[in-house]
C-alpha cells in the first residue's frame, strides 16, 4: 500500500498516481523499497538514484470501450396501415389475400426504396419504415412525408382483385435505434423512444388515403409541403396531445431555416464594408494609434473567415502576427490561451526534457532584453525548471500574479516584435476569467502603441472595455440573396447548378455564410442535378443535444459517408475534445495503426477535420464545435461514460505531464465517466494548483465542482476527510475573490 502526500488515501502499490486526488505518489526505490518523495531523485534509505533498477511497470489502461451498434439519432418513423384489411380477409380466399398483401409489400419496399429509406420490419397489413438509419440524409422528415404521398397515390392504382386505401403517420424525434431484437429470422433492429408510438398512433386516426403528421416534422419540411392544421389530438397511451397536420401534395414554396456553423477558409464573398474598415484601424495602428475591434456575430456568420482575409491583405505588411485561442473546454483552465501561445511560440513538442523546453523558451525571450526575473515567471507559468542563472522570486501569491501579467503584457509588446502588431484573440465568450482579466489590461494600455486588437465573440460576450474611444465593434450581419448566390456558385465551381437549386439553397440558409456552404456540398456530395436538388436540400430533422436543428442531418449524413470506423474516430475525438492528438486518440482506440491513418485521412478528406503537422506528431482539429457535436450527440450515455473514463486513463497513465498541469481536464472526464471518487480528487488538485497561481476565481470554479461531486460520497468513510480537503482549500479563493465579509452563498 503506497499513501498520497496529498490527502493520505492508500493506492496500489504500482500506481504513479493517487486514485483519490491524483497527486503523483511517491516513487519507491527499485534497489531498497523505500518510499521517497514524488520529486526525489536519490533514495533517502539507501542513496542510489530512484530510476536506477526500473521500476514496476504501471498497470495498462483498461481495454478500450466496447463496439456498440445502438447508437442516439433524429429519426423520422413511418407506419403505413392497409385499411379495412380484417374484412379484407373475411371476403378473400387465403391465397387472393396472399396476393394482395404481397403486392401491396412491393408497392411499399419500391416507393420506399426511391427515397433511401428503410423498411424495417412487415407486420401483416403494417409496415414500419425508418428515414435517418441506417444511413442519414440531410432531408429525411420531407423523404418521409413524399413516400407517404407517393404511397397513397400508388395504392390507389394498384390492379388488384380489391381497391385498396392505406393510412399513414409519421413523426421525427430523438430515439436509440441499432440495438438487435428477437433471433434468427424474427431478429430486427429496434427503435426505442416515444417517436415509434406517437407515428403509429398517427396513423390510426387517420383517415383512409390521408397521412397524418406530428408538428415535429411538420417544422421541419417548412412549406414545401401543404398541410392542413389537425390541431391538438389526444393519442392513446401518450400523455399530452400532439399538434398533428395532414400532409395534402408537394408545393413550390421554398422555407427557410437557420444554420449555425464555422466557415472553411474559402475566397471572401461579400464583407467589403467590414474589411474596409479593418483596414482603416490597420493605418491607424500603424501611425501609433492602437486600436481594438470587437467581431461580434452569432456562430457561423464568418468571424474567423474575416480575419483570415484581413490577414491575406495584411500580409505583405505585417510584421508580426500573435493569436489567442480560447476553448470551450478551458473555461476554467487559468491563462490557457495565453500558455499555449507561448508554447506554439517556443515550439515545443511533447518530447522535449523540461531542461529543453526552458533553452526554447530562454531563446525565444532573450532577443527582446527582457526585464530580470521576466524569464523566470513565465517558465514558472509554463511549470518549467529556471536556470541557476536566474534569480530566485520570493513572491506572495498575488505579487506573483502581478509580475506574471506585467511579464505577458511586456512579451506581447515585446520591442523584439517589429511594429506595426496584429493581435487576435479568437472565440472569447470561451475566455477562462484569469485570461479575461489579462486581456482587459492588455486593451487598456494598446491606445498608444502601434497595435491592431481583433477579438473574435458571439454576443453573450460583454467585455468592460466596449464603450472606450480607441474600441470599435463591429456586428457582422447575415449574408443578402446576391451574395448567397455568389457565395453558392464559388463553392460549386465547374459544378453547374440550375437556377431552381441555388434558389433554393440561399432560401433555406437564411444568410448564414458556413450553411451556404455546408448545403452547397451536401447538394454536390449527393450528385444532386435538376430532378433530385430539391430533396437533397430540404429541411433537416431537428437537433440532437447541442446541435441546430438546421445543421444536424447535415452533418450526420457526411458522418455516415465516411463510413463507421472513421465515424467512430470521430466520435472519440468528440469525446476527447475540439481538438485532440495522434498520439491520444491512437492511445484510447481499438484501430491499428493502418486503420486509423485511413480513417482520420476520410475525416480529413471529407473537411469534417483540419489536420496541423504529420503523424505521428499531428493534431487533428474539429471544423467547427457543430462538427464535434454531431459526432458526439450520436453517442449512448453509457458509451459516453465508458468513453471518458478510458481517455482519462490514457491521459493519466500515458500523459503524465496533463494530470499534472491540467488536472481539471482529468476531472471533467472522470466526472462524464461517472468515477465520482477520481473526479473530486482531480477537482481538489485542479484547485490547489489554481491557488498556488493565485488564479482564485477558477480555483472556486474547480473546488465548488467537487464538492457538489463529493456530496455522492457520503456514505464513504472517507467523505468527511475529503469534504474538509475541498473546504479549507477553496476558503482563501473565496476569501481571494469575495473578501472576508462576504456572506458566502
Amino acid at each position: 500500500m503506497r499513501r498520497c502526500p496529498s490527502c493520505m488515501a492508500g493506492n496500489a502499490p504500482s500506481r504513479r498516481f493517487c486514485a483519490e486526488c491524483g497527486s503523483r505518489l511517491p516513487s519507491p526505490c527499485p534497489a531498497c523499497g523505500f518510499e521517497n518523495e514524488p520529486t526525489a531523485k536519490f533514495c533517502g534509505g539507501c542513496g542510489k538514484p530512484v530510476g536506477e533498477t526500473a521500476a514496476p511497470p504501471a498497470p495498462a489502461p483498461s481495454p478500450p470501450p466496447r463496439s456498440d451498434t445502438a447508437e442516439r439519432r433524429q429519426l423520422t418513423v413511418m407506419f403505413s396501415d392497409l385499411v379495412g384489411s380484417t374484412a379484407l380477409s373475411a371476403r378473400l380466399d387465403a391465397e387472393d389475400l396472399r396476393e394482395v398483401i404481397g403486392a401491396y409489400h412491393r408497392c411499399v419496399a419500391d416507393t420506399v426504396a426511391r427515397f433511401d429509406g428503410f423498411v424495417a420490419k412487415y407486420m401483416g397489413d403494417g409496415v414500419l419504415i425508418y428515414f435517418g438509419y441506417p444511413e442519414a440524409h440531410e432531408d429525411d422528415a420531407e423523404r418521409a412525408v413524399r413516400v407517404g404521398l407517393a404511397l397513397i397515390e400508388a395504392i390507389d392504382k394498384l390492379r388488384t382483385q380489391e381497391r385498396l386505401q392505406v393510412r399513414i403517420g409519421i413523426a421525427t424525434g430523438l430515439v436509440i435505434v441499432g440495438d438487435l431484437i428477437g433471433s434468427g429470422e424474427a431478429q430486427e433492429r429496434g427503435v426505442v423512444g416515444e417517436t415509434p408510438n406517437i407515428a403509429a398512433r398517427l396513423q390510426a386516426v387517420a383517415k383512409p388515403g390521408a397521412v397524418v403528421i406530428a408538428s415535429s416534422t411538420r417544422q421541419l419540411i417548412g412549406n414545401l409541403i401543404e398541410c392542413v392544421d389537425l390541431g391538438a389530438v389526444k393519442l392513446k397511451g401518450i400523455a399530452k396531445p400532439v399538434h398533428a397536420w395532414q400532409a395534402l401534395r408537394t408545393s413550390a414554396f421554398d422555407s427557410r431555416f437557420e444554420a449555425f456553423h464555422s466557415t472553411a477558409l474559402k475566397p471572401l464573398v461579400g464583407r467589403a464594408e467590414e474589411i474596409g474598415l479593418l483596414l482603416r484601424c490597420w493605418q491607424r495602428a500603424k501611425r501609433g494609434n492602437g486600436q481594438v475591434v470587437l467581431l461580434w456575430g452569432e456562430p457561423g456568420i464568418g468571424k474567423s473567415r474575416i480575419v483570415a482575409a484581413l490577414e491575406e491583405q495584411l500580409q505583405a505588411e505585417m510584421q508580426t502576427r500573435v493569436r489567442y485561442f480560447c476553448s470551450p473546454y478551458h473555461g476554467d483552465s487559468a491563462l490557457f490561451p495565453i500558455i499555449t501561445q507561448l508554447e506554439r511560440a517556443a515550439e515545443f513538442k511533447r518530447t522535449d526534457r523540461p531542461e529543453t523546453k526552458f533553452e526554447k523558451l530562454e531563446a525565444l525571450l532573450t532577443p527582446a532584453s527582457p526585464p530580470e526575473g521576466n524569464v523566470a515567471l513565465l517558465a514558472e507559468l509554463l511549470s518549467l525548471p529556471a536556470s541557476e542563472g536566474y534569480p530566485t522570486l520570493n513572491l506572495s501569491p498575488q505579487q506573483k500574479k502581478q509580475m506574471t501579467f506585467e511579464a505577458l503584457l511586456w512579451w506581447l509588446g515585446s520591442p523584439a516584435r517589429k511594429p506595426p502588431v496584429l493581435v487576435v484573440y479568437e472565440d472569447a465568450h470561451w475566455i477562462d476569467p484569469t485570461s479575461h482579466e489579462l486581456l482587459d489590461l492588455a486593451v487598456g494600455g494598446v491606445r498608444s502603441l502601434p497595435m491592431l486588437f481583433v477579438v473574435t465573440a458571439r454576443p453573450e460576450f460583454q467585455p468592460p472595455w466596449i464603450d472606450k474611444a480607441h474600441v470599435i465593434t463591429l456586428t457582422l450581419n447575415r449574408f443578402d440573396r446576391h451574395e448567397g448566390v455568389a457565395l453558392v456558385g464559388q463553392i460549386a465551381g465547374n459544378n453547374a447548378l440550375s437556377t431552381e437549386i441555388v434558389d433554393e439553397i440561399v432560401d433555406r440558409t437564411d444568410g448564414i455564410p458556413l450553411f451556404v456552404e455546408e448545403l452547397t456540398k451536401a447538394v454536390l456530395e449527393a450528385g444532386a442535378g435538376e430532378r433530385n436538388g430539391r430533396r437533397v436540400v430540404t429541411a433537416t430533422p431537428q437537433s440532437a443535444l447541442a446541435v441546430p436543428a438546421t445543421l444536424h442531418a447535415s452533418l450526420l449524413a457526411r458522418l455516415d459517408r465516411v463510413g463507421p470506423s472513421a465515424k467512430e474516430i470521430a466520435q472519440i475525438g468528440a469525446a476527447v475534445g475540439r481538438e485532440f492528438s495522434y498520439e491520444l486518440i491512437q492511445a484510447v482506440t481499438a484501430l491499428d495503426e493502418q486503420p486509423l491513418a485511413n480513417a482520420l485521412g476520410r475525416l480529413v478528406a471529407s473537411e469534417l477535420l483540419f489536420q496541423r503537422g504529420i503523424t505521428p506528431e499531428a493534431t487533428y482539429i474539429f471544423k467547427h464545435a457543430l462538427v464535434q457535436d454531431a459526432a458526439y450527440s450520436t453517442l449512448l450515455r453509457s458509451m459516453r461514460q465508458e468513453l471518458h473514463g478510458r481517455i482519462a486513463e490514457v491521459l493519466q497513465e500515458r500523459f503524465p505531464e496533463t494530470a499534472e498541469l491540467r488536472p481539471e481536464v482529468l476531472a471533467r472526464h472522470f466526472t462524464e465517466a461517472k468515477r465520482v471518487n477520481s473526479a473530486v480528487g482531480y477537482w481538489l488538485k485542479a484547485g490547489q494548483l489554481a491557488n498556488a497561481r493565485s488564479t482564485s476565481r477558477e480555483a472556486v470554479s474547480h473546488l465548488t465542482k467537487g464538492l457538489e461531486l463529493s456530496r455522492e460520497l457520503t456514505n464513504d468513510p472517507e467523505y468527511a476527510r475529503i469534504e474538509l480537503a475541498l473546504q479549507s482549500t477553496i476558503g482563501p479563493a473565496l476569501v481571494a475573490t469575495k473578501g472576508y465579509a462576504a456572506p458566502r452563498r
